[in-house]
């Protein structure tokens, strides 16, 4: 759809490029550049550089390249419209479409304030209702103090059918939106969540889009139950518009600081287990909202940190979950260990009874196939020789499916020395086992680069270093190459076009749009290329750029010089005229450098400048 005019640039200029794409990838400043992972394809050396300065972000991996609004659509799956409106809502800009096309973000934008209001309601009510004593006295008791309330926004909801929907006037249609309410039989409003400690669920920007309601424990004075109903722990939001568990980690919006400078996220499976890793002084911790973790949870979590530690509790489930995410290890190239907790308690318990042993506990936390191997050997029956060997074929099955020989061999030696087997018999067993392939419920083989979905266009490292060198000073230094440089003097064609479109003052995503509308991706992406790139180590001086321009004049006027000579062989020129000219060339290249460097730079660029004119004509 088409906005009104200067909208797309409006809401670029206004846009915070790092800021948006730190919401989804940690990135570090590294001279004018800002570098991280790449949120689209596997890495563990980073290639994907933003320049906050252009608004544009270049991956040298797999050549993912855009500016915040391509961003926004590819990391969020949404439509051009959607990812303008999604930049012009947090820069505050109201954007001007037509009625049908603007419907969904003007509902979306009402399901968001909704969910805010509710909220702040709820946490109000906690601080300071009457009926939320037995809250308070709850969250006390579990070592939740109030900083931790405020920091995390809990809440109250009452034991009231739509004290909310009541309270907040909120329309049947927005209630049902976000998950907040519902329509009764009778026609009535109802709010969802009823007599339980509310914990707001953020996206990573800090917005909230979800809620998740624990009930209360009994109480002696409760009156007791005459329907025979049992009441869910946990209650959580439904999927809606504004939420989606599978890529929703809960807390992340306050652990991210913490997670990009360790490197590391602890994964837990509940909201208090959460909160008790930040009491107990690891605020890096998240937890899936009511679901299993899931890979989309895995891309997320990827992009901040490579080192993903799983605190789930040590019962059989928590032990379960930690086994099922091992394919994705391989897949997406992180390193996972899993933290090993007392028996029957989960890390909030801990964090409330003994929080150095949980941070100690993180601080040891384990390989995820020693993880693996451990709970195979722990089961079995070690004490016959009939069980050692069964304990060693399972536990080589484990082993075989790691990508590296040398981490191999030394697991190897672990359940040679566990199950009085000797190594070498061990070895073939674990080459047979690779042979075979994964098994059906074990991991896909590892994606390799050529799985992106990017095709490269491109290849920066065979475009002259002069061209990229004078195309860099254009785009970051643009008040010291104005009159330095004319499209003659770029011998690469995909360098001159992305010179022309650069002249003329337009902005670097301005001149990418013309050039993706003439359908010329190779120089677009040169651009974006060279937006992120450092050629230096900061600004160039004008000795450096003087040097930038003799090269690239001593290589345009070499190549018209071989031009004269072949129409002086082809009898296209008299002999007199054109030595004239040779000779005159090659004075000026040589005072290049020199005191008249001046004065021969700009009786070359009259001349290439002649020449294009006249080829053009």
């Amino acid at each position: 759809m088409a906005f009104a005019d200067g909208e797309i640039a409006q809401v670029r200029a206004a846009t915070d490029i790092v800021a948006v794409i730190s919401e989804h990838v940690a990135l570090k400043r590294s001279g004018r550049r800002w570098t991280g992972l790449c949120p689209f394809h596997g890495e563990k050396t980073p290639s994907f550089s933003v320049n906050a300065e252009q608004g544009v972000y270049y991956c040298f991996g797999c050549r993912a390249s855009g500016d915040a609004i391509k961003f926004v659509r590819e990391i969020q799956h949404v439509d051009f419209r959607d990812a303008m409106q999604f930049l012009a809502d947090k820069a505050g800009i109201e954007l001007h479409e037509d009625e049908s096309s603007g419907l969904k973000n003007k509902e979306r934008k009402e399901l968001m304030e909704a969910m805010a209001q509710a909220v702040e309601w709820y946490h109000e009510r906690l601080l300071t209702s009457p009926d939320a004593g037995r809250a308070r006295q709850y969250l006390r008791a579990r070592g939740i103090d109030g900083e931790t309330v405020r920091k995390f926004k809990l809440g109250w909801a009452p034991d009231a059918w739509d004290a909310l929907a009541t309270s907040l006037k909120l329309p049947v249609k927005v209630l049902t939106g976000t998950g907040l309410g519902f329509e009764n039989s009778r026609g009535r409003r109802q709010d969802a969540l009823r007599a339980r400690v509310v914990f707001p669920i953020f996206d990573t920007a800090g917005k909230p889009i979800a809620l998740g309601g624990r009930i209360l424990p009994p109480h002696p004075d409760d009156p007791p139950r005459t329907d025979g109903r049992v009441e869910p722990k946990y209650k959580n939001s439904p999927e809606t518009a504004i939420y989606s568990k599978r890529r929703t980690l809960y807390a992340l919006n306050v652990a991210k600081d913490d997670i990009i400078k360790s490197g590391e996220i602890l994964v837990c499976e509940g909201y208090t287990d959460v909160i008790g890793f930040f009491q107990a002084g690891v605020p890096r911790a998240v937890a899936t909202c009511g679901t299993a973790l899931s890979e989309e949870h895995f891309k997320t979590m990827r992009n901040f940190a490579r080192r993903i530690v799983l605190a789930y509790d040590a019962d059989a489930a928590g032990q379960s979950a930690a086994a099922s995410v091992y394919q994705w290890e391989r897949k997406h190239e992180v390193d996972v260990a899993v933290v090993r907790l007392p028996s029957g308690m989960d890390p909030g318990e801990l964090a409330q009874k003994d929080p150095q042993a949980l941070r100690d506990a993180v601080a040891a936390a384990i390989p995820f196939l020693q993880f693996r191997l451990d709970r195979v050997l722990a089961g079995a029956n070690l004490t016959s020789a009939e069980g050692r060997a069964r304990a060693a074929e399972a536990a080589v099955e484990v082993v075989a499916e790691h990508p590296t020989e040398l981490v191999r061999d030394q697991y190897l030696q672990q359940i040679a020395d566990r199950c009085r087997v000797d190594v070498e018999r061990l070895r073939p067993m674990v080459d047979a086992a690779i042979r075979r392939g994964p098994r059906p419920d074990g991991p896909p083989a590892r994606v390799v680069e050529t799985d992106v979905p990017h095709e490269p266009t491109f290849d920066l490292r065979n475009s002259p270093r002069p061209g990229l060198a004078a195309l860099s000073v254009l785009i970051h230094q643009p008040d010291s190459a104005e009159g330095r440089f004319e499209a003659a003097y770029f011998l690469d064609e995909t360098q001159r076009r992305a010179f022309e479109a650069l002249t003329g003052g337009q902005l670097v995503a301005d001149a990418v749009d013309a050039l993706e509308r003439q359908d010329d991706g190779a120089a677009a992406q040169l651009i974006r290329m060279v937006s992120v790139e450092d050629f230096g180590d900061g600004p160039l001086g004008d000795k450096e750029i003087n040097d930038i321009v003799a090269q690239l004049l001593r290589a345009s006027a070499t190549d018209a010089l071989k031009e004269i000579d072949r129409d002086l062989r082809a009898g296209a020129v008299t002999p007199a005229s054109a030595m004239a000219v040779i000779r005159d060339v090659k004075l000026r290249l040589a005072e290049l450098g020199g005191p008249d460097t001046l004065a021969a730079e700009a009786e070359l660029r009259a001349w290439l400048v002649s020449r294009e004119d006249v080829h053009v004509d």
